[in-house]
């Protein structure tokens, strides 16, 4: 995973990832390496899921729902902690039941996107995805 992690980022194409359902795993990872990050409003995005965090942290998968909280996964969160661009609203009675509406916010955003990062170059661009990913977390050395 590392390894794609790495050889992802450093493509000379520009890339753009929406999150429509759930991204989850080395996926969501790797959805983590474009150029722009957007999720659909009732969308979730995570590295693991809700009940495997549950299983591991207090032996419970039942608990998944202290989990889901705890692991700050949906669009509110993530744009909040900067770990995404943007959100796309979802039609009022969801994505799923109009896809019509649907496909057509996700064609505005993605569109938009392209028109910005046709603006930079391709050194620029880079450089801007490199600073993105590196911006990612906190640490503290001691």
């Amino acid at each position: 995973i590392a390894r794609n992690l790495f050889e992802m980022s450093k493509l000379n194409t520009k890339s753009v990832s929406i999150v429509i359902g759930e991204g989850g795993s080395g996926g969501a990872l790797a959805i983590g390496v474009s150029d722009r990050v957007a999720m659909m409003r009732y969308s979730v995005f995570s590295v693991i899921s809700p009940e495997g965090c549950a299983a591991i942290l207090w032996n419970d998968p039942s608990k998944q729902e202290s989990a889901t909280k705890a692991m700050k996964i949906t669009s509110e969160d993530l744009l909040k902690l900067n770990l995404i661009d943007a959100i796309i609203e979802e039609p009022l009675v969801g994505a799923h039941r109009d896809k019509e509406s649907a496909a057509k916010a996700l064609g505005i955003y993605f569109t938009k996107c392209l028109e910005e990062l046709d603006q930079l170059s391709n050194d620029e661009r880079l450089a801007k995805r490199y600073e993105r990913i590196v911006s990612i977390g906190a640490y503290e050395e001691r």
